[in-house]
C-alpha cells in the first residue's frame, strides 16, 4: 500500500514560537500561510506542518500523488482506492472521501491508541 509523502501535523500553541524553534533544527518554511495559522516546513525529506488552532491532537499525515517535495507523482493509488483497502481489511474509518467524486479527497483513521491518522490527496 503505497500511502505517499509522510509528514506529521503538530498542534501549536504559539505558530510564531513554534516555527522559531523549529528554525532551530533547521526546518525551512515549505508553504503555508502564518497568518492563516498553519505552516509547513521542511529539512531534507522530513516535513512537519504547524496548526495554531486547528486539530485537537498531532496527527500523522499522508498525501498520495505526491512526493517529499509536493510534486505530483506519475503514478499513485487513489485516496478512495486506499479508502476500500483498508474498509476492507476491517480498518474503521473516522470520516471517508466520497466514492462517487475523483482528485482531491481525504479520510482519517484512528490507530489503536487513538492517534489520528489523515489520509490527504490534493491531486
Amino acid at each position: 500500500m503505497q500511502l505517499g509523502a509522510f509528514s506529521v501535523s503538530l498542534t501549536v500553541k504559539d505558530i510564531a514560537a513554534s516555527q522559531a524553534f523549529y528554525q532551530k533544527l533547521g526546518f525551512e518554511v515549505f508553504g503555508g500561510d502564518a497568518a492563516h495559522n498553519w505552516l509547513i516546513l521542511k529539512n531534507g525529506d522530513c516535513i512537519i506542518g504547524l496548526f495554531q488552532g486547528m486539530f485537537e491532537k498531532n496527527i500523522l499525515t499522508f498525501n498520495p500523488g505526491w512526493d517529499s517535495n509536493a510534486r505530483q507523482l506519475a503514478s499513485f493509488t487513489d485516496v478512495r482506492d486506499l479508502q476500500r483497502q483498508l474498509r476492507a481489511q476491517g480498518v474503521t474509518l473516522e470520516s471517508e472521501a466520497d466514492e462517487s467524486t475523483t482528485g482531491p479527497a481525504s479520510f482519517v483513521v484512528l490507530d489503536p491508541d487513538g492517534n489520528p491518522i489523515l489520509v490527504d490527496q490534493h491531486v
